[in-house]
């Protein structure tokens, strides 16, 4: 119970570093806490590169789980744990096309209907329409750091703004986003 409370406040205030020693350690808290911080961003890029939610969430779930078992791989002196995790993420999103390109070499006769598309296609409309409800500075940032792969560092320096500033807006932005997607999502 100590563990979880102490997750609650902490938690966001933890550096990574101090993250992946608590997930040494097997606290499961941290590996949610990391989920927490960079869940969106995995979920994200697995989603640009695969155009399917349900194998953007595997590979988002696959990358979390390599994390819990393979934390020794990543060395802080050598760059920061999103790089890694998103590296994770890409390797994994790829390996999972190239694996489903093999599975399906795909004839005339099999080719899926329109509706198959529909999921996809309704969560990426769901996605743009929610964007919408962002302030406009939010969801610029948002669109060109997760769309467009640009840095903090390069969104500052594109709208002239500090640095902290763009961080807390694309936070501030995912923040409010995750909480109209999960009310859209729930009103289905």
């Amino acid at each position: 119970m100590y563990s979880l409370i102490k997750y609650l406040f902490f938690g966001r205030h933890m550096t990574d570093e101090q993250i992946i020693q608590q997930i040494q350690h097997r606290d499961q808290n941290a590996l949610a806490t990391l989920y927490d911080r960079y869940g969106t961003a995995v979920y994200s890029l697995a989603y640009q590169v695969l155009q399917n939610t349900q194998w953007a969430e595997e590979v988002t779930q696959d990358v979390f789980m390599r994390v819990w078992h393979k934390h020794a791989q990543w060395d802080a002196h050598k760059g920061k744990l999103i790089s890694w995790l998103l590296t994770m993420t890409r390797n994994l999103a790829i390996d999972r096309l190239r694996s489903e390109n093999r599975r399906s070499t795909v004839s005339l006769d099999h080719v899926a209907e329109p509706k198959a598309e529909i999921p996809d296609n309704y969560d990426r409309t769901l996605l743009q329409d929610l964007m919408k409800q962002l302030p406009n500075e939010q969801a610029q940032l948002i669109k060109l750091a997760f769309f467009q792969g640009m840095t903090h560092k390069e969104l500052a320096k594109t709208f002239n703004l500090p640095l902290g500033t763009v961080k807390t807006r694309v936070r501030l932005g995912l923040q409010k986003l995750k909480a109209l997607w999960l009310q859209a999502t729930r009103e289905r």
